[in-house]
């Protein structure tokens, strides 16, 4: 990587960035974070753009687009992730939110400003309230969840102590009132949710995508064979944790829907659905329990 030198302009170090491979975004991103800007200062480059960049700013942008061109996740590099209208905290601990999962936060807000029976008709019943977060990572969907709709009880569970570490992080940060605790899905999780969501590992452990997401925690992208291990293990064990009518909503990859329906009618619950991403692509798969 040829190093640029001082003076260097602003347009002069997004080209300079470009020509090394990255797209004009993801270089005035890290142009932004080399000056110590945030990620929504891009009209500020554009006004600035014959500007020299200091030569501490020159070395860190070096550094970042190295980072980049190895494959690491902007993200990373930033140590920021936007969700849902929230500013994350995220490293090599966490899995970087994606944009497809929002899907999924925005059907369990669904389900949860219906009230229980059928239909939703029975207007004088208590809202549901309790949610719980399976493998949360850093947080993002409980957190979302929370700023969406604070009067919610929201739990998140998640195996891995560092995951955990970045989740509680960003809570404090943002002042949410999250309860998180360790573990394995629901295993040690007592009480019943009115939802549970999960965004769980769901590629095959053979899957050659796998080959381009080395800079992120593996044990949260793979799971057995076809991907589907822990997605097995969360309907087996949601339908003793449900509250009547509860939902069990579920992440999955871009061919996985009509398995995933068809395990969770196996398990018991009823009216299995899916729903597409912005992309079309059928995201999430959920079901609830029967109505007592």
């Amino acid at each position: 990587m040829v190093t640029p030198q001082s003076p260097f302009t602003i347009t002069q170090a997004i080209g300079w960035a470009q020509a090394h491979g990255l797209d004009r975004l993801d270089a005035q991103l890290l142009v932004s974070h080399a000056l110590g800007r945030g990620e929504s200062d891009r009209a500020w480059l554009l006004a600035h753009d014959t500007d020299a960049l200091p030569e501490a700013a020159l070395a860190r942008l070096q550094n970042c687009v190295h980072r980049r061109t190895t494959g690491e996740p902007l993200a990373y590099i930033t140590g920021h992730k936007e969700f849902y209208g929230l500013d994350l905290t995220v490293d090599s601990r966490v899995l970087v939110p994606r944009p497809d999962t929002e899907t999924l936060v925005d059907w369990a807000l669904e389900v949860l400003t219906s009230t229980p029976g059928t239909e939703g008709s029975d207007l004088t019943a208590p809202l549901k309230t309790r949610v719980i977060d399976l493998g949360t990572g850093s947080g993002a969907i409980a957190l979302a969840l929370k700023h969406a709709r604070p009067s919610l009880q929201v739990s998140a569970v998640d195996f891995s102590a560092d995951a955990l570490t970045v989740a509680r992080s960003n809570a404090e940060r943002m002042k949410l009132d999250v309860a998180f605790s360790q573990g394995s899905w629901l295993d040690g999780v007592s009480g019943h949710f009115d939802a549970i969501v999960s965004n769980p590992p769901y590629i095959a452990a053979a899957d050659q995508h796998l080959a381009a997401l080395t800079h992120e925690p593996l044990q949260a992208l793979a799971s057995g064979n076809d991907g589907l291990d822990d997605i097995r293990a969360i309907i087996r064990q949601a339908p003793q944790r449900l509250s009547s009518g509860g939902w069990l909503l579920l992440e999955h990859g871009y061919d996985q829907a009509a398995t995933v329906r068809a395990l969770l009618t196996t398990a018991g619950l009823k009216n299995a659905q899916s729903r597409r991403d912005l992309a079309g692509i059928e995201r999430c798969s959920g079901a609830r329990l029967p109505i007592t």
